[in-house]
């Protein structure tokens, strides 16, 4: 018997029968997308007017013209002309479990019928307490401390809470360090982080961070004494000022540069010898390495003070130890994600933990060796006009046309045209094209497709 009214309801057969319904359903027309394919010419004059309709609105074209029509199957997508599209960029990196799976819209419909669209400060449902236990035991579970799980509704409010932690926690201390060319989000507060001026003209200033150089891979140990040596010489000029280091151990935005644990330890070290914060910010990097933690893949479990999740696990999340707890008042949120976001969550990060994804020999790295080598044929093939792959795991890039901006972009909107979405990264004096792919529901021979059609656009390429 139902200890519960919400055991019975939940439990019941008609729940239960509409639910297997709605999976056939799924399953029989999704099964109908099985490959790329132009667009409809008789849907292109509504499409177009759509397209129109939407920029009017919005206040600026779409930088692809993507009207999804609701429905794709793993990693392909239908646009509402009909078209469908290789989607190896899912969405800048959110869409892991790729379209229309059929598990994680199971889980999005037993949110949706629970009591509540949105959940909150003032109200919280079960699962979101066994998100929050699932979170912080995998985040823990090589030794490091950040049990506390707060939720948020996007990666630059978790990143805008890990920075209200700090600042609390090293008062007066209001300076921080950041990676050059770094992106922690385009809020007021963020925007003084990223490290690209277009995105804060015209923005009062709010914060002051000073920028520390990234890793570079060719130049090990110059890399951590130029690092170091420029961390130092700021803390000198500004004693006692900086109260953390927001640190991107994977820098997504700037076109998947990969750092380095001898690297990130040393700056790790001058930060604790002078009390200043370790916050890794993991919105993009989050399930995309070996370990669902990239801080887990580089090793720092154990010198994590504060990390922020996004993305892939489909609500955010600010991770902090017991002794960054904040103060009552600091943060709440009216909104911390909706209950099918919750639910979603849950599923797919649990399928990550325990679907063979991880490891050594898990389908992350496989499906990354398979890029790379599928990648470095094409640059032998094509040697001036496609550089790399670079990336590691799930975060995979590469460079066109020795970086030039206009025409990466260019190729990325021709390789759009051409049926795979991909997207650009970095900027001067190199840009990237870059892609993460939906790693839950890609196989090795969608990696060839897309190669194949990556091939095809460059040759189409002058």
């Amino acid at each position: 018997m139902a200890k519960t009214v919400a055991d019975g309801f939940f439990n019941d057969p008609r729940l239960v029968e509409a639910k297997k319904l709605i999976t056939e359903a799924l399953g029989e027309h999704s099964s109908k997308i099985t490959g790329v394919k132009p667009g409809n010419p008789e849907l292109k004059e509504s499409y177009d007017a759509l397209l129109k309709k939407m920029a009017d609105y919005r206040g600026g074209a779409l930088f692809y013209n993507y009207l999804g029509s609701g429905i794709g199957n793993g990693p392909f997508v239908e646009l509402a002309d009909g078209s469908v599209k290789y989607d190896f960029i899912t969405g800048i990196g959110v869409h892991y479990m790729g379209h229309s799976h059929p598990g994680v819209i199971n889980a999005q419909i037993n949110g949706a019928i629970s009591n509540t669209v949105m959940n909150g400060h003032l109200q919280q449902n079960t699962d979101t307490a066994a998100l929050l236990e699932l979170i912080s035991k995998e985040a823990c579970k090589y030794g490091s401390a950040v049990k506390n799980v707060f939720l948020s509704t996007s990666g630059a409010m978790a990143n805008e809470n890990a920075f209200k932690i700090i600042f609390q926690k090293r008062f007066p201390a209001n300076r921080f360090f950041a990676f050059e060319k770094c992106f922690a989000g385009r809020t007021l507060g963020m925007a003084w982080v990223t490290d690209k001026a277009a995105y804060r003209q015209g923005l009062p200033k709010t914060l002051d961070v000073d920028y520390i150089p990234f890793y570079c891979e060719s130049d090990h140990q110059g890399s951590i004494d130029l690092a170091v040596n420029a961390m130092k010489k700021y803390i000198t000029r500004f004693p006692g000022q900086h109260a953390g280091f927001v640190m991107e151990v994977i820098q997504g935005e700037n076109g998947s540069w990969v750092g380095n644990t001898e690297y990130f330890e040393a700056l790790i070290k001058v930060c604790k010898d002078n009390n200043i914060s370790v916050f890794i910010d993991e919105v993009q990097s989050f399930a995309r390495t070996s370990e669902l933690f990239a801080f887990q893949y580089f090793k720092l479990d154990k010198h994590a003070d504060v990390v922020a999740v996004g993305k892939n696990s489909q609500v955010c999340a600010t991770l902090f130890t017991d002794d960054h707890k904040p103060k009552p008042g600091l943060m709440s949120q009216t909104f911390t994600g909706s209950a099918a976001q919750i639910a979603a969550s849950y599923y797919v990060i649990h399928s990550i933990v325990n679907g063979g994804y991880l490891g050594e020999n898990g389908k992350i790295q496989k499906l990354h060796a398979k890029f790379k080598s599928n990648l470095e044929k094409i640059s032998k093939k094509h040697p001036e006009k496609l550089k790399g792959p670079f990336g590691i795991g799930a975060m995979v890039a590469m460079s066109v046309f020795n970086g030039d901006e206009a025409k990466s972009k260019a190729f990325t909107i021709k390789l759009f045209e051409n049926g795979v979405l991909s997207f650009m990264a970095g900027g001067h004096p190199t840009t990237r094209v870059r892609f993460l792919m939906p790693v839950m529901v890609t196989e090795e021979k969608h990696i060839d497709e897309v190669c194949e059609i990556i091939d095809k656009t460059l040759s189409e390429m002058n």
